[in-house]
C-alpha cells in the first residue's frame, strides 16, 4: 500500500474543502466536482463505499493541483 491508499470519501472531501473546494455539482453516476473558485481548478470525486484505489486518489489531486505531500499533511 501507497502512501495515498486507504482513503475514505469523507476525509478526502473534508481534506478537499480545507484547499478551498466547494461541491460544485453531481457528475455521471456516484460521482461528484468539485471547484476551488480561487485557482479555477475542478476535481472528480468518486462517492463510493470503501476506500479510494490510490491512482484514483493521485488523478483527483492531479485535477486540483494539490501536491501529495501537502495533502497528506492536511487536517
Amino acid at each position: 500500500m501507497g502512501r495515498l491508499a486507504g482513503f475514505k470519501y469523507k476525509i478526502v472531501i473534508k481534506r478537499l474543502r480545507a484547499f478551498g473546494f466547494v461541491e460544485y455539482r453531481h457528475g455521471k453516476g456516484s460521482h461528484q466536482i468539485w471547484y476551488n473558485q480561487g485557482t479555477k481548478q475542478k476535481a472528480v470525486v468518486p462517492k463510493h463505499a470503501g476506500d479510494i484505489p490510490e491512482g484514483t486518489m493521485r488523478s483527483i489531486l492531479k485535477q486540483a493541483d494539490i501536491e501529495v505531500d501537502d495533502f497528506l499533511n492536511t487536517k
